[in-house]
């Protein structure tokens, strides 16, 4: 794999945008449970489609209020891993890098990343579920939403089953995809759409693009390197090969 790495280090160093996508695999790295993995405990028993749909939360907003609250409280203590700082580090090297997250989790901008699309929102910020009008310092604890200045109810400012991606996120996440040199695809399966679309775009535009997965997935067959197994791993080692070719041009 060593010889894979040291490839990326050179397109990486010699790339003047690169966009990186991540999905749930980066966050799991950081002890985060996925969706269905959190149905546990108390929550082990609801039916998805009751936490994480507009529908489920105005047929009871207490429940839905309650799952999220609980979701956050475990993501206050979460810290990012080696692969979320390898991925703000590359700002050290390329001109420009665009992260594009499907995760809510916020792990990317406290690592360090500083250009970063939250494709399915941000589980610590909230708006009003009528009108959007953004909300700030909700505390831990409330038994059900508290209401907004127009009175409509606040909710999580995530994506829920059923509803589109913003508009101007995916936008502007294909947009840059076409422009960059290289194109990560990092920790994410691949099956949900439209992110999963991003990859095929930028290789159709020209990109290298770049897989670190511990399994195949549906972008591996077009890949250009697939380095096999846990961005907290592959990825610092990246980081270091570029490094070393930046101390010896000439490596």
């Amino acid at each position: 794999m060593q010889r894979e790495i040291e490839k990326v280090a050179k397109l990486v160093a010699r790339a003047q945008m690169v966009v990186v996508l991540t999905g749930a695999g980066v966050s799991r790295e950081s002890g985060i449970p996925t969706f269905r993995e959190a149905q546990t405990g108390v929550w082990a028993n609801y039916d998805p489609e009751r936490l994480a749909t507009p529908e489920g939360f105005l047929a009871d907003p207490p429940l839905v209020w309650r799952w999220y609250d609980s979701r956050r409280a475990i993501l206050a203590d979460v810290k990012p891993n080696p692969g979320h700082y390898a991925i703000a580090e590359m700002e050290k090297i390329v001109a420009k890098v665009l992260v594009v997250t499907q995760n809510i989790d916020g792990l990317h901008a406290k690592a360090g990343s500083t250009d970063v699309i939250e494709l399915h929102g941000n589980i610590t910020e909230f708006h009003c579920f009528d009108a959007g009008h953004a909300a700030d310092d909700v505390p831990f604890g409330l038994e059900a939403p508290p209401l907004c200045h127009c009175g409509s109810m606040l909710r999580p400012a995530v994506v829920w089953f059923g509803e589109a991606l913003p508009t101007a996120a995916i936008h502007r996440s294909t947009r840059e995809a076409q422009k960059a040199d290289v194109v990560f695809v990092v920790g994410t399966s691949g099956l949900v759409y439209p992110a999963a679309s991003i990859p095929y775009i930028a290789k159709d535009a020209g990109a290298a693009l770049i897989e670190v997965n511990p399994e195949d997935t549906p972008h591996t067959d077009i890949a250009d390197v697939f380095l096999r197994g846990p961005s907290g791993e592959i990825l610092p080692r990246i980081i270091e090969a570029c490094k070393s070719l930046h101390s010896d041009p000439s490596a």
